[in-house]
Parts: structure tokens; C-alpha cells; sequence
């Protein structure tokens, strides 16, 4: 869309295309440890991200053999609370599994 100029008088506004992004997004990251059972991870996965039990597994494995695995895409917030959560419900279950988030790349 072309910039249209307006005259008021001797000033001259010219109006500008904004453009409005979408906000970026968040994946959770889950850290492997040498402690917290395969079991529990898989579990975990279940309960907070909905995955069923072989895509659960499938990003066990991945953590466990990458040193880190992702879960989903959120707002910063969404993903922040579930990494929360995550941490606190395995420090509860004494499990010292640990996540957190990382910004995914813009395309």
C-alpha cells in the first residue's frame, strides 16, 4: 500500500504501513539427568502436554539420547507455567527432572 501525504498548513505527515508481527513462541525444554526414571519422564509428558503414550516415549528417547527434548509451541506464558509446573510436581515426586524454556526461531 503506497504512503499517502497529507498538507496542514507548511507541515506535511506522511502516513506510515505499520505492521504488526505475531508474538513469538516458546518451546519447553526438558534436560536428561542420570536420576529421573525413563517411566516418569513419559508420564510427565502425558499429563502436562496431552501427548499419548508412544509420542511420550518418542520424546523420552530423544531426551535421553540428545541430552534435551522439546515439548510444543506456547506464548511465553503458557510455557512458562507449564515449565513451572514440570518442576515443581517433579521436585514433589523427588525427581530431579528440570525444564525450561527457549525461544523457538523466527521463519
Amino acid at each position: 500500500m503506497p504512503e499517502e501525504t497529507f498538507t496542514t498548513g507548511s507541515v506535511q505527515l506522511e502516513e506510515e504501513e505499520t505492521q504488526v508481527g505475531h508474538p513469538p513462541l516458546f518451546a519447553v525444554v526438558f534436560f536428561n539427568d542420570d536420576y529421573t526414571p525413563m517411566e516418569f519422564v513419559v508420564y510427565v509428558i502425558q499429563k502436562f502436554f496431552g501427548f499419548d503414550h508412544a509420542k511420550s516415549t518418542e520424546i523420552m528417547l530423544q531426551i535421553h539420547n540428545d541430552g534435551k527434548g522439546y515439548c510444543g509451541a506456547f506464548s511465553q506464558e503458557i510455557a512458562e507455567t507449564k515449565s513451572q509446573q514440570i518442576n515443581r510436581f517433579s521436585k514433589e515426586n523427588e525427581h530431579p527432572l528440570k525444564t525450561d524454556i527457549e525461544e523457538l526461531a523466527k521463519d
